[in-house]
């Protein structure tokens, strides 16, 4: 299968990729000069100030990421027939998901972890997907910190590399019972459903990091096994999700809802509700059956 089948026709490959590892590491650059204090290039105010939203915190360091990511796709790209979702513009009074008409569509999140990027973690990550007809085709997760940027094409395969071009390609683990896997949770947001069901699941261990783009990358190096998400009070945006699910399902992994149905983008909520589950694959069957056992014991019933 041409690779080129997932990007537009009048949009060569490994042109795009050369333009977005260019914005990648540019956006590194601004969000590690936020994070240590010192002056961002390219113009961007040095005041990291936060604002408080709705969905959690606002940073200088996002907006900032989120111009430069927009005005580089619109500038450097020749290919003009796509739309752009990111969190920032959709908080815009004025902004309709409606009016993204296009079959091809990015979905940006410029900073994924906002709370962990205030906090000093390294646990924060740019998140830049490439859907079309509402499934992501390319996923890049860019994490600043740790020098990787990853790179995921659905059908053709996923890598990472550091700034100087070196690759490396994905390393899943070998475990594969239930009560051998690693789970890799949120930190910042512990509900106690979430809690009950890894419970009644019983992995093996669970480890507590920030970004759903560093989760994911977890899961790619080995160093973890599973990631669930479960919608509470609020639930996850189509930009905290897209890159990743794209970028594990190239790799090889599955990203689904635990009744095993695909996750749909750029719906009239932009959100992703429900169970989602995304794993290195070799146990997301019987990982998805115990969620579902677990939801068909509740009352109400839970929407998976």
């Amino acid at each position: 299968m041409s690779l080129d089948l997932f990007v537009p026709e009048d949009v060569e490959l490994t042109t795009l990729l050369n333009e977005l590892r260019k914005l990648s590491w540019a956006a590194a650059d601004v969000l590690m000069a936020y994070a240590r204090g010192e002056e961002p290039p390219y113009g961007f105010p040095k005041s990291l100030t936060v604002e408080e939203g709705g969905d959690g915190p606002v940073s200088a360091a996002d907006m900032a990421v989120n111009e430069l990511l927009i005005s580089g796709l619109k500038d450097n790209l020749t290919y003009k027939e796509w739309d752009i979702l990111s969190e920032e513009t959709s908080k815009e009074d004025n902004f309709q998901v409606a009016d993204l008409k296009q079959d091809w569509c990015w979905i940006l999140d410029p900073l994924d972890g906002t709370k962990d990027f205030l906090q000093g973690s390294e646990n924060y990550a740019v998140h830049i997907a490439l859907a079309y007809k509402q499934k992501p085709t390319i996923g890049i997760v860019l994490i600043p910190e740790r020098n990787e940027l990853w790179f995921g094409i659905i059908g053709s395969g996923a890598w990472y590399e550091n700034r100087n071009g070196h690759k490396k390609h994905i390393s899943f683990s070998e475990r594969l019972e239930i009560s051998e896997l690693i789970i890799v949770s949120s930190k910042n947001h512990k509900e106690s459903r979430l809690q009950n069901l890894l419970s009644t699941i019983c992995f093996a261990e669970t480890k507590h990091i920030g970004s759903v783009g560093c989760k994911v990358a977890s899961i790619l190096r080995g160093e973890a096994d599973v990631y669930i998400s479960l919608s509470g009070k609020t639930s996850p945006k189509d930009w905290d999700m897209a890159a990743p699910h794209a970028l594990i399902s190239a790799a090889g992994g599955m990203f689904s809802h635990a009744d095993g149905e695909n996750l749909i983008y750029k719906n009239p909520t932009y959100s992703q509700s429900g169970c989602l589950i995304a794993s290195h694959g070799k146990s997301h069957k019987q990982i998805c059956q115990k969620a579902m056992e677990f939801f068909s014991l509740e009352t109400p019933k839970y929407n998976v």
